[in-house]
């Protein structure tokens, strides 16, 4: 039997939600998405499906406010106005809303419109996050991306136009025969375009996907490295602040959402396939969800605890990895005191191993904050095995 936590209050409370579909998958994705069939997306069904799964969780959150609002996929861009304005309604009809709440759409530029971008912003969309990958023809084909260079920007273009000042560019490096030149000309197109956030992450080979069975030649580790040292030169030069492994930030544009996540928040995901994190700190505990991954299935089930497919409390041991494998993400790390009010344990109980990180020079401990060094962050993986029980 778990033995309880302690708990003085609720941590900050997100809200994730997953739409599925895509025009195509990716063959470096590993996401929980499903190509659109013949008969396309009954929107109408799934939207009221996610409606119904949001109030059976209403009881496991009632009072909590919510800090921030995810929409992500598959290619939530997708959806028509009418589909996302519902589902805001009903979000704001049934949640505490925080008055700074920051609301982010995922947006491919494939499936980008004007229309479309001008009526997320008046259903209540406050950020987009374009998933752009690359300003390179060639690295898009090779990334199996349904659209060209022509397309993103046509896409950041739009959505400047739509009066979206908080917008987020995603983009990968050590791409298939890519150069460092090449990703840093992808770097400098996203700071020409004015963007106040700049996802810049490596592209990882992932079980259960194309690239998985059919390798492509990507560059070496040295190189990847030296393509990220020179990358994050450049992002700092110009003024864009690395406060995670692979996101940076203009002053006060670093995504709310997801530092709630690094933070060891909490977070309700609905949607299938979704996973969330919830604190009980009536019972003590943290508990995991995980939801029906197909979406016929998840709309069938949704308004049933049904729907939840795996229940999970984590364990006294699981914590402290738990913790820091989000913590050490965050290039300033987090306040000591984080580890007592997120885990509900005292932090003596992993002062061992954080004394051996700081004698490897892999974290610094200075006054109430935990920081991972550059080392740290570098081989991250080898930092967080002294934390596994």
């Amino acid at each position: 039997m778990t033995s309880l936590l302690t708990f003085h209050e609720n941590p900050p409370l997100s809200l994730y939600i997953h739409l599925p579909w895509c025009v195509k998958k990716c063959p470096y994705c590993d996401f929980n998405s499903h190509e659109i069939s013949n008969s396309g997306i009954d929107e109408d069904a799934y939207i009221d499906a996610l409606i119904s799964d949001l109030e059976t969780e209403l009881p496991r959150i009632w009072g909590r406010t919510i800090t921030s609002v995810f929409i992500g996929g598959g290619t939530p861009s997708l959806f028509s106005v009418a589909s996302i304005n519902k589902l805001m309604s009903a979000i704001r009809a049934r949640l505490n809303i925080h008055s700074g709440i920051e609301i982010t759409l995922e947006a491919n530029p494939g499936t980008a419109e004007a229309e479309k971008f001008i009526g997320y912003r008046e259903a209540g969309i406050n950020r987009l996050s374009i998933g752009v990958q690359s300003f390179n023809d060639k690295n898009l084909k090779a990334l199996g991306r349904i659209h060209d260079s022509n397309e993103a920007l046509k896409a950041i273009k739009l959505a400047k136009e739509a009066g979206f000042e908080n917008f987020n560019i995603d983009l990968m490096f050590a791409l298939p025969n890519q150069k460092i030149k090449d990703a840093i000309h992808d770097l400098e197109c996203a700071v020409e375009q004015g963007s106040n956030h700049i996802s810049w992450y490596q592209l990882t080979i992932e079980p259960n996907t194309v690239f998985y069975y059919k390798p492509p030649k990507i560059p070496s580790d040295d190189e990847s490295w030296s393509m990220q040292d020179q990358g994050q030169m450049y992002l700092e030069k110009n003024g864009y602040k690395q406060y995670e492994i692979s996101a940076y930030a203009k002053d006060k544009h670093a995504a709310l959402h997801n530092i709630n996540y690094w933070e060891f928040g909490d977070y309700l995901g609905i949607g299938a396939g979704a996973h969330g994190k919830i604190t009980n700190v009536a019972e003590g505990k943290i508990e995991r969800f995980t939801r029906h991954k197909i979406p016929k299935r998840y709309m069938e089930l949704a308004n049933s605890e049904s729907v939840i497919t795996e229940t999970r409390v984590l364990n006294r041991d699981d914590l402290p990895l738990e913790f820091m494998m989000n913590a050490f993400r965050l290039k300033e790390g987090v306040e000591a005191k984080n580890f007592l009010e997120r885990t509900g344990l005292p932090i003596k109980i992993i002062e061992k191993e954080l004394q051996i990180a700081v004698d490897r020079k892999l974290i610094e401990w200075q006054l109430d904050r935990l920081k991972p060094t550059k080392d740290g962050q570098r081989y991250l993986n080898e930092l967080l095995e002294m934390f596994v029980k």
